[in-house]
């Protein structure tokens, strides 16, 4: 592996590697007026759709004047709008104005594209290692900014991991909700349709693990062009407390929205009391119930689903974050 000097060496290699191949050492970032800077915090507004600028400094961990002097330079260009904060009249809420927004849009167009392009130059194997690698290196790095408590790591699926989530879901929905063999069968359709279908740019899978052991999974699959669907989500009895089921929908939400879906969709059953807490803290909405006889059992079966509006919309007004 070579000492710290060869490490450091390899890191900075690959940063100048990559700057290069997306194209970030242009004057203007994806051929728009903004730099890169400009462009991370047009993206951060347009994903908050309102925040203050302290709220920004933090999230973005930028110099509070840095930051000052581009939002007045936005200002001065009518690509945000500033209004007072309800909650603390010392504050202003910034959103993306109506150009902001046209101009969010036609970078995040021409990011995906190239991100896309990218990605074609691979097949779908190397695509999905890609990710994986990259996702690990996001948990390590990140590591470093969390407060120390029990670890585990989330990365996309690779070969097996698709016939443990079926085994785990047979085992554990018929100890704890008493469902049969059918249930196992079901989830092996959904697994199976998923590696048959794959598309990277539009579906994922997350699989938790911890001390090198799976503890956890959901997918996100492709429902339609607009509509993304959020199915198998579990977490190991061991595991449970540690957050990582709310972690895996917010990867799912986050995806999502990358994605550029307009909704996320999934199907439960009303015995799944700890799932649709997080559902509904996620923001999902229950929108209709139906009884049904399924897996040797009488339940309810739960549609819900959580809308997810262009970014930068509404802009005004809605309730202010102070």
């Amino acid at each position: 592996m070579g000492g710290l000097e060869d490490r450091v060496a390899s890191v900075r290699r690959f940063s100048r590697f990559y700057t290069r191949k997306i194209g970030v050492l242009h004057e203007g970032l994806l051929g728009s007026p903004l730099s890169l800077t400009e462009g991370r915090v047009i993206w951060e507004l347009a994903q908050l759709e309102r925040a203050t600028a302290s709220e920004l400094a933090a999230e973005l961990c930028l110099d509070t004047g840095y930051l000052s002097r581009i939002l007045g330079g936005f200002e001065k260009r009518g690509l945000i709008d500033r209004q007072p904060s309800e909650r603390d009249g010392r504050q202003f809420v910034i959103a993306l104005a109506e150009k902001g927004r046209a101009l969010y849009a036609t970078i995040d167009t021409r990011s995906r594209d190239a991100v896309a392009a990218m990605l074609g130059e691979l097949d779908g194997s190397d695509q999905a290692r890609l990710i994986a690698a990259l996702e690990t290196a996001e948990q390590l790095l990140e590591q470093g900014r969390k407060p120390a408590g029990p670890s585990y790591i989330l990365r996309s699926h690779q070969p097996g991991d698709m016939g443990w989530i079926i085994h785990r879901h047979g085992i554990l929905y018929a100890e704890e909700y008493g469902l049969d063999q059918r249930f196992e069968a079901l989830v092996a359709r959904i697994a199976a349709a998923f590696i048959e279908n794959f598309d990277a740019a539009r579906e994922r899978c997350w699989i938790a693990e911890r001390d090198g052991a799976i503890v956890g999974s959901v997918l996100l699959v492709k429902e339609s062009e607009e509509v993304g669907k959020l199915r198998l989500l579990y977490v190991e009895p061991a595991a449970r407390g540690l957050g990582i089921g709310s972690r895996l929908v917010g990867e799912c939400i986050r995806f999502a929205r990358q994605a550029r879906y307009r909704k996320i969709t999934l199907w439960t059953n009303d015995v799944l009391v700890s799932a649709r807490r997080i559902y509904q803290a996620a923001g999902f909405r229950l929108v209709s119930e139906e009884p049904h006889r399924s897996f040797g059992r009488d339940l309810v079966g739960q549609f819900w689903e959580l809308p997810l509006p262009p970014a930068g919309r509404p802009p005004w007004p809605s309730p202010a974050r102070g």
